[in-house]
C-alpha cells in the first residue's frame, strides 16, 4: 500500500518547478524578466507567492518552461500519488 500519507499534489508541482529552476541557476526576479520577453506579466513577487502557495496553473508551468527555454517537458510520476 506505500508509505500511507496523502499526496501534497501542489507541494509535488512546486517541487517540479523549483527544481528546473534550479537546474538553470534562475530565481524569481530572473524568472519574471524572463516570462515579460515572452509576454507574461509576472513580478517577482507574484512569483514567490505562487510558489509558496503551489497552486500555480498547469498554464503557468507551461510559460515559465517555455520562457526557460525548454522545447520539451517530462515529469515523471513513478513516485508520486503513492498512499
Amino acid at each position: 500500500m506505500g508509505s500511507g500519507r496523502m499526496t501534497d499534489w501542489y507541494q509535488e508541482a512546486r517541487r517540479v518547478l523549483r527544481a528546473e529552476l534550479v537546474r538553470k541557476d534562475i530565481g524569481y526576479k530572473q524568472l519574471a524578466a524572463l516570462l515579460e520577453g515572452i509576454g507574461v506579466p509576472e513580478t517577482e513577487r507574484s512569483i514567490a507567492n505562487k510558489m509558496s502557495r503551489g497552486s500555480f496553473s498547469f498554464a503557468f508551468y507551461l510559460q515559465c518552461m517555455k520562457a526557460l527555454g525548454r522545447t520539451t517537458v517530462q515529469i515523471d510520476l513513478t513516485d508520486i500519488g503513492l498512499m
